[in-house]
């Protein structure tokens, strides 16, 4: 018989830590803390196999499920010594969310569940406050009414407002028993207007209610969004979490808070985080009241005035700190941890790994290994490779002029400059057009996730170090400044004032998350300083990976910075991109419009120093390393003149009319030019344009050789090849040109000439196409569209709705599709390396630099990945980690 419920609470816990695939990595991590017999409140967890259940049966939950919670709830009473619904002495539960992955936010929440108009009274008399009992009720029915029953949280935040202004407070906390039952009557009424219905007052109705709120949850629009940006996939589902309440809202020897193990900005080894008194969870991460320090280092370095939890509870704190040195001891990774203090008696709510920064990643993962609690091969696996990006790109130039307009927290490192928006979908409209936009909120929702994605940074006026803004605005990589109390912002106008200055919505902002300051208009930049541990990391990484990185670059410029992050060679040097600069085009039109080989040869002697400078300098800068450059691959039309201007020059250098040219380029006009007169095509129809290219690579190599002594290892790529015989037909060109040049200059150059796969047919045909070919190159953007029939430029319309319905799981141009395009992969592989054993292969698409997709290049056994210059990092990890998990599974098969 299916198990749906695993208890938990009084040191005994049915479900473990391994287990966070059914339970949810709350609900395991809540197990395994009983198990440590650290102080949990009883509680139990609904798994995630009944989510799926219920969405497979159209939102209906199993039979026996209501038996199962009976139980569990009633273990919960024998443990607290109170009943759920009870008058005098009644159980309050929370009802959380948890699904396997962390999702911070995304889903709902109900606190203080089991209250009504009889048990608030019970309440309020057994532990003598009422204050607190109905500051519990209003809470409850707040967060009740708009998870469950679907009345917006800002008609509650109104009533608050008006009652704290009718009483000339500032604070929630200032307000008396009598205000806040004022204040349930009033929101009950308000209940009553908008769902027309009085509020569930039976707690059975309530808890059920509040179940399938949660459940609901793992659909709804945020949730959706954040699944997407991290690739968590729909069927993992959320389980549930039903715990007793303790609450932190009892008064002055009450505490909410949430903690990280180490600064998950910094990495730094130091206890980090924030607490209020006399408040409730929500109001730490919502940013309603601005939070204290937990330590008295953190208060000097926030230049806070409100004492830290180190001081005002020093004996729970001196708690805290043996726990979370007991949790990050046993989990050997940095925690985030959630606790509430009651009556000056600690709970632990939750404990997961700290979402942090890249740079906060490579530290801890480093420094752990100094620490010996994890190995090399773990702290490979820690990071993530995609999360790198964010110490790839610039920061702000601290020489650059700067009008400081506020200062908040450094919630989120790094820079960014844009255009001030007020709302998330402006933000994403902008975005949109191609605008840099900065979201100005404040304080940010779950519901803004798609904006703060859009956007470059995020600021707001209100929150703290772990407001919803600064966790989320972590975990995307996105700069963020929070609690700039110095921001006024008028929502109606699309303004906000800082000091004596208003700026308007469509205004420049730079926003510094490293130090939390906020300047008008747009700030320089300058490259990052990568540290010693990130290095150490990358050393690591290159000792463990087997698959080479290397780098698509075709500028000096880009070769140098491919080289400064780690590329061992260039996998794709694109030719075509050195035609474009001013100097170049005019005699490569002309080559395109001459009529004769003669003209055209002509054209193409005056392209040829140009391209040998250009070889040279890439060779040099490459000092030794292969080089792969791949021939003229798009069709002749790209290069065409548009303007009246540009044709009447061209005509004049080709020395014909201006008629000629423009019939010329109707003729070299395709319908489907991504399958028409390009790659080999044009080496086939046009000898003397490779031969020329062959010429430049020769010559350059033979000069650089000359000059430095270095050795130089240029590998020969025809494009768009289908058939065996286009290869061998340009590769005599090739050699004939290879030859020509080393007797004229005397110099020998050792080179390979090989293919660019990016056609089924040639992947079928891989062994045959071997037979004359050193080299296969994947072009999987290329083959990625042959085989989807599917065209990159145009797909973005409709790829997203295929993966919210389920019809592809990932953008097969992000990352690769295995079971097509990537079965046509391991087939030419196979089939080439029958014939030609020692052939080299490798991947230049984009897929070179994703992770996944490189993890996939391993299991296929090529030789190496390409990928653009500043992903040679991303791709070097993600090669140790695909190294890492080639070798476990190995062993375990073994």
């Amino acid at each position: 018989m299916t198990k749906y419920v695993y208890s938990f609470g009084d040191g005994f816990a049915e479900g473990k830590v391994d287990m966070k695939n059914l339970l949810g990595g709350k609900g395991a991590n809540l197990a395994e803390m009983c198990s440590l017999g650290l102080p949990v409140p009883p509680g139990f967890t609904i798994t995630t196999e009944v989510c799926m259940g219920y969405y497979a049966g159209g939102k209906t939950l199993p039979k026996g499920l209501d038996a199962e919670v009976k139980k569990a709830l009633t273990a919960i009473e024998k443990a607290v010594g109170a009943n759920f619904g009870e008058a005098k002495n009644p159980l309050l539960v929370s009802v959380r969310s948890g699904a396997r992955a962390s999702m911070p936010g995304m889903m709902d929440t109900v606190l203080n569940l089991g209250l009504n108009d009889i048990t608030v009274e019970g309440l309020a008399a057994k532990t003598g406050n009422p204050r607190f009992a109905y500051d519990s009720y209003r809470r409850f029915i707040q967060m009740y009414s708009d998870v469950v029953l679907g009345v917006d949280h800002y008609h509650f935040e109104e009533l608050l407002e008006a009652k704290k202004n009718d009483r000339r407070v500032e604070l929630d906390t200032d307000l008396n028993a009598d205000d806040l039952k004022s204040l349930v009557a009033q929101y009950k009424d308000k209940v009553q207007e908008e769902w027309g219905k009085p509020f569930p007052q039976n707690v059975e109705e309530q808890l059920w209610g509040a179940i399938q709120a949660v459940f609901d949850s793992w659909m709804n629009a945020r949730a959706i969004t954040y699944r997407r940006l991290h690739d968590i996939p729909e069927s993992w589902g959320t389980a549930v979490n039903v715990q007793s309440m303790v609450f932190g809202n009892m008064g002055d020897d009450c505490a909410t808070g949430v903690a990280f193990t180490r600064n998950p900005s910094t990495g730094e080894n130091a206890f980090y985080g924030e607490f209020l008194v006399n408040a409730q969870g929500e109001d730490v991460v919502a940013g309603i009241r601005t939070p204290q320090a937990l330590t008295i280092k953190g208060k000097a370095t926030s230049g806070a005035d409100l004492p830290s939890m180190e001081e005002v509870m020093p004996d729970v704190f001196a708690d805290l700190v043996k726990i979370y040195q007991k949790l990050e001891s046993h989990y050997r990774d940095m925690q985030d941890i959630e606790f509430t203090v009651q009556n000056r008696k600690l709970w632990m709510l939750q404990t997961r790994s700290g979402k942090r920064t890249a740079a906060a990643s490579i530290k801890i993962a480093v420094d752990m290994v100094a620490e010996k609690l994890i190995s090399k091969e773990q702290a490979i696996e820690r990071v993530d490779p995609a999360a790198l990006d964010q110490l790839l790109h610039p920061t702000l130039d601290p020489n650059a002029k700067k009008t400081v307009l506020a200062r908040g927290l450094p919630a989120s490192p790094g820079a960014a400059a844009g255009l001030v928006v007020f709302s998330a979908e402006e933000a994403e409209k902008r975005a949109h057009n191609k605008e840099k936009v900065i979201l100005v909120r404040i304080e940010t929702s779950p519901e803004d996730i798609h904006g703060m994605h859009a956007a470059q940074g995020i600021l707001t006026a209100r929150g703290g170090m772990t407001s919803h803004a600064a966790v989320v605005a972590r975990g995307m990589g996105k700069p963020c400044v929070s609690g700039a109390g110095e921001v006024k912002i008028d929502y109606a106008a699309k303004t906000f004032k800082a000091g004596n200055q208003i700026i308007k919505e469509g205004d420049f902002v730079t926003i510094n998350g490293s130090s939390g300051e906020v300047f008008s208009g747009a700030v320089a930049t300058i490259q990052p300083q990568l540290s010693g541990d990130f290095a150490m990391l990358m050393g690591w990484a290159d000792e463990l990976r087997t698959l080479q990185v290397r780098t698509n670059a075709e500028t000096p410029l880009d070769a140098a910075t491919a080289r400064k992050f780690g590329a061992e060679g260039i996998g794709l040097c694109r030719t075509e991109h050195m035609f474009f600069d001013t100097d170049r085009i005019t005699p490569m039109r002309e080559m395109i419009v001459s009529e004769t080989v003669e003209k055209r040869k002509a054209a193409l002697a005056k392209l040829l120093p140009m391209q040998r400078k250009d070889f040279a300098e890439i060779f040099r800068i490459m000092a030794g390393l292969p080089v792969t450059i791949r021939l003229l691959d798009p069709p002749l039309h790209e290069f065409l003149p548009h303007t009246d201007a540009e044709i009447k020059e061209v005509a004049k250098a080709a020395g014909v009319t201006v008629e000629y040219v423009k019939a010329r380029a109707h003729l070299l006009h395709e319908t489907n030019p991504m399958l028409g007169h390009r790659g080999c095509r044009l080496g086939i129809t046009y000898p003397e344009i490779y031969e020329m290219q062959a010429r430049a690579i020769f010559e350059a190599a033979s000069i650089v050789v000359k000059d430095s002594k270095e050795k130089v290892i240029p590998e020969i790529m025809i494009p768009l090849v289908m058939n065996p015989k286009e290869l061998e037909m340009l590769k005599k060109v090739i050699d004939d040109t290879a030859a020509a040049v080393a007797k004229e200059t005397g110099v020998q150059i050792d080179y390979l000439v090989g293919t660019m796969i990016e056609l089924p047919r040639a992947a079928l045909r891989a062994g045959d196409i071997a037979k004359h070919a050193q080299f296969f190159s994947f072009g999987t953007n290329d083959l990625t569209q042959t085989t989807l029939g599917l065209s990159r430029d145009d797909a973005a319309s409709f790829i997203e709705i295929y993966k919210q319905k389920n019809v592809l799981e990932s953008d097969p141009f992000v990352t690769l599709d295995q079971e097509g395009v990537g079965e046509l992969v391991l087939i030419a592989a196979e089939r080439g390396r029958k014939t030609r054993s020692d052939i080299k292969l490798g991947i230049c698409g984009e897929h070179g630099g994703d992770p996944a997709s490189i993890a996939f290049c391993q299991k296929a056994g090529l030789n190496y990945v390409s990928c653009s210059p500043y992903r040679v990092p991303i791709a070097r990890l993600a090669a140790a980690q695909a190294a890492i998990k080639a070798k476990a599974s190995k062993a375990k098969a073994a």
